[in-house]
């Protein structure tokens, strides 16, 4: 069977991949994540996902590599990670009440064979009082997370609803990537 290399340092990808029993090692890419502005989500987790698994495959030629890449869409509107406290702040607040897109790009790389696909999730915040985002923002866990927040911590307390693959929302949509894997071991 064909090694397998997820390109992320994330513990949260790490412990999804985990679910699907197969061994796998890691390396981290370090890539540009710089996007053109017009660029639609599904496309940009999938460009950004191809981006991490292709500078990977670079280094490890012999393998499967699994780059992955999450972003926050309200309105339109790409939110990345927070720069800062008044920045998580400013996103929860914007969030707070609304119904908003989590994308999650998956790109499967070989030197043989590739495979990129995308999950979308809605998820819907309950109304947030500042007192709600302050007590968030002080468990410092908004501050690594695509629209300053993540769902399998302290953040679930903000979430009224989800539509979709729960898991795309983590960060690892593993169920249809269970299924994308078989065409490649």
């Amino acid at each position: 069977m064909q090694q397998i290399v997820l390109a992320s340092s994330s513990p949260r990808r790490q412990e999804l991949l985990k679910l699907l029993q197969i061994p796998f090692i890691i390396h981290s890419s370090e890539i540009d994540e710089t996007l053109p502005t017009k660029m639609k989500a599904e496309e940009a987790v999938m460009q950004l996902a191809f981006r991490k698994a292709d500078a990977v495959l670079e280094k490890y030629p012999d393998h499967l590599v699994i780059g992955s890449d999450t972003v926050v869409v309200l309105d339109g509107k790409i939110l990345g990670k927070p720069e800062g406290r008044n920045h998580a702040f400013d996103m929860l607040k914007s969030l707070s009440g609304k119904t908003h897109k989590v994308f999650t790009g998956v790109s499967l790389l070989s030197n043989k064979k590739s495979n990129i696909f995308f999950e979308e999730t809605e998820v819907t915040f309950w109304e947030l009082s500042e007192d709600d985002i302050y007590t968030y923002l002080n468990t410092g866990e908004p501050f690594d997370k695509a629209g300053a927040y993540g769902i399998q911590g302290f953040g679930s307390l903000l979430v009224k609803e989800i539509k979709g693959d729960y898991f795309t929302v983590v960060g690892l949509p593993v169920s249809r990537l269970a299924r994308e894997l078989k065409s490649f071991l």
